[in-house]
């Protein structure tokens, strides 16, 4: 595993958590798109948004405009992307994972599961009502 997402937990409707999306060790995904999906119970897996490998481009699902953002600093050794989740609601309720797509020098998309080159383990998220 090549990423390491962090920063889950248990927060309550209206809240607000940040997770992050550390590369392993060596790595940096300099050239890479990166992105978070989630999946919730009973549920496919869903792109919620995605960073530009220069970091200055993102786009989020409708679900999460507005309320998310998404960084990454480039100043890192491993180019360190964040999840921010203000205002969060029961539906956001899932395990959230990071995800790469390597696009040197393309911009930012929107991302599909298939698209993934490199995934993390993923971090679970629980908001309660």
């Amino acid at each position: 595993v090549q990423l390491q997402a962090s920063g889950g937990g248990l927060a309550q409707a209206g809240g607000s958590l940040r997770l992050s999306c550390a590369a392993a060790p060596g790595r940096t995904f300099v050239n890479y798109i990166r992105g978070w999906f989630r999946q919730s119970p009973g549920k496919d897996r869903e792109f919620v948004a995605s960073i530009s490998a220069s970091g200055g481009s993102t786009r989020y699902a409708d679900s999460a405009k507005g309320r998310f953002t998404i960084s990454r600093d480039r100043d890192s050794a491993d180019n360190t992307v964040y999840l921010q989740m203000n205002s969060l609601k029961p539906e956001d309720t899932g395990v959230y994972y990071c995800a790469a797509k390597w696009a040197p020098g393309r911009p930012v998309q929107t991302l599909a599961v298939t698209d993934i080159d490199d995934w993390g383990k993923g971090t679970l998220v629980t908001v309660s009502s």
